[in-house]
């Protein structure tokens, strides 16, 4: 048989379980979790790297090299044969050995011209270029990344470059070439009783550029 006592008695207990269950379920809600403060802590605290100073995270990075030192004061100022801008023979004498021969080639204002290469084909330029109008010498000029046989060579030419420029304008045009190799550019100028119509060195190259249809006869 049924027992009403009984029953209130269950129910009460039941009620009193139910409560209970209750607050202990809102203290574990409310209960702080150390674990996650622990990976919060772990992720907060991780230092970032920089790339600004760790150069590796970006790649490669861009190589700064050597600049090519000419020393200019040290290929002398001696008294040197002077040369005529026609006596072509001479002045290929001076750059040494003509390895090969290009008679279909362009002058500095695309005239038929023939361009004489001092040089093997896989190696630093140096040539000489012959026209009616104009005779060019022209020669590698080596960036600060290049080789130091590429340098070596470079200096080889300027210093050549150097004596013949002497030899065909006297020690102005020792000095113009000087200038070429610190980055000044010489346009339509008389140097040395010839008429530059440019010198420069830039973007591996250099170039000096004479105009012997109107060589001179003295300085202005």
């Amino acid at each position: 048989m049924w027992n009403p006592n009984l029953q209130t008695l269950l129910v009460g207990t039941i009620m009193a379980v139910s409560v209970t269950l209750s607050g202990c379920d809102s203290t574990k809600e409310d209960a702080p979790n150390p674990d996650a403060e622990t990976t919060e802590q772990a992720t907060t605290n991780e230092p970032v790297q920089d790339s600004a100073n760790n150069p590796d995270l970006d790649g490669a990075t861009a190589q700064q090299g050597t600049p090519v030192r000419y020393d200019v004061a040290a290929w002398g100022t001696d008294k040197v044969e002077s040369l005529a801008v026609d006596e072509l023979d001479s002045i290929k004498s001076v750059f040494g050995e003509v390895m090969s021969t290009d008679e279909n080639s362009l002058d500095y204002a695309s005239n038929p011209a023939a361009k004489y290469r001092f040089m093997k084909t896989d190696a630093p330029y140096l040539d000489i270029i012959d026209s009616e109008k104009y005779l060019e010498l022209g020669w590698y000029y080596a960036n600060p990344t290049d080789t130091d046989k590429e340098k070596e060579l470079s200096q080889n030419h300027a210093k050549k470059a150097y004596q013949l420029s002497r030899q065909l304008m006297g020690d102005d045009g020792g000095k113009m070439v000087a200038d070429m190799l610190n980055s000044q550019i010489i346009k339509n100028r008389i140097v040395g009783g010839q008429k530059i119509e440019l010198a420069k060195c830039e973007f591996y190259s250099c170039m000096l550029v004479i105009n012997k249809a109107a060589a001179q006869t003295d300085n202005s």
